[in-house]
């Protein structure tokens, strides 16, 4: 009995935190201590300069090995793929005439791997879980812009031009890609960073998680959820349940386990990432129907990576 109130109090040491820093956004809000202008506003902040600060730092800093964790970034891209090809088959499948497949299918593959999942490994793992998290946010970040411009794109010649052009842009322009990148670079050459440098830099990073978990609090509208809501639940169960299950699974099976296993279950169990919605509009999909999906799975996000983690702990897996 005892090792039970430990394991739930050890998953809810990880995702509690987060799901206060929710709640506080949505007080804010409501309160009108923040505004949408506030949200945007700060939202930039985070994914232009603060997230990157933060990523940068976590790799120059780190003293992992990162040749050694080119198995674990290998299969977070092929399990993510798969899984990808997975929600497509079975949505089109569920919603054979339906308008909207590529906002449901980007809903229920789509991690937010920068900010909730980036919370739930801080929480979990410090310092050292950060910098590998770092490394696979890049790789799943540059699968996942890939996977939904495609699904979001219209079948024809002229879109698949069009679409190769979104991916390249997205690419390249990605601030936290472009972070990592340098990271990583900084990090392979050795090269010094001026302590002051770095100390003003820690000052950006440490506004990042709290700074980016208010806002996405903020931005929580349960109300909007429309009378069609079996495509948002579908999406919804997709990210919170079969992916988590499949790709966590998997891991389990290539003889993952401790900080790896927790990273991919954290990475999977995340809820469907805010970017998907500003995807889905630019693109021209449903973008109610990508909201609703966000605001689902960010909801209920925090009791099924609550027990999944008490499970994998129970276990000792992690």
């Amino acid at each position: 009995m005892t090792t039970i109130i430990e394991q739930l109090l050890f998953s809810a040491s990880i995702t509690g935190p987060i799901c206060l820093m929710l709640v506080l956004g949505v007080v804010l809000k409501r309160t009108r201590v923040i505004n949408d202008n506030f949200i945007d506003v700060a939202s930039r902040i985070v994914f232009q300069v603060t997230l990157p600060a933060m990523l940068f730092l976590s790799i120059v800093k780190s003293q992992h090995d990162f040749s050694s964790s080119a198995t674990l970034i290998g299969y977070g891209l092929l399990a993510n793929f798969l899984f990808f090809l997975f929600t497509t088959f079975f949505t089109k499948k569920a919603f054979p005439q339906h308008l909207d497949h590529g906002v449901i299918i980007q809903g229920g593959f789509r991690a937010n791997t920068a900010i909730i999942a980036l919370a739930y490994v801080a929480n979990t793992y410090g310092e050292p879980g950060l910098a590998l998290a770092a490394m696979y946010v890049a790789a799943t970040t540059i699968l996942y812009n890939i996977q939904a411009v495609i699904t979001l794109t219209p079948k024809g010649e002229s879109s698949g031009l069009k679409a190769a052009g979104v991916i390249a842009k997205t690419l390249t322009k990605n601030p936290l890609i472009i972070g990592i990148l340098l990271g990583v670079l900084c990090y392979s050459l050795s090269l010094p960073i001026p302590k002051m440098v770095t100390d003003a830099g820690q000052y950006f990073a440490n506004m990042t998680l709290p700074l980016a978990l208010l806002c996405t609090g903020g931005s929580l509208n349960i109300g909007s959820l429309r009378s069609d809501k079996s495509p948002a639940w579908f999406a919804t169960a997709h990210k919170l349940i079969l992916a988590p299950i499949l790709i966590t699974s998997g891991a389990l099976l290539f003889g993952f386990r401790g900080l790896e296993l927790g990273l991919v279950f954290l990475m999977s169990a995340s809820p469907t990432a805010a970017a998907s919605y500003v995807m889905a509009r630019a693109m021209g999909g449903n973008a109610t129907l990508a909201a609703n999906i966000i605001a689902l799975t960010t909801v209920f996000s925090l009791f099924t990576c609550t027990l999944g983690i008490f499970l994998l702990a129970s276990l000792n897996l992690i």
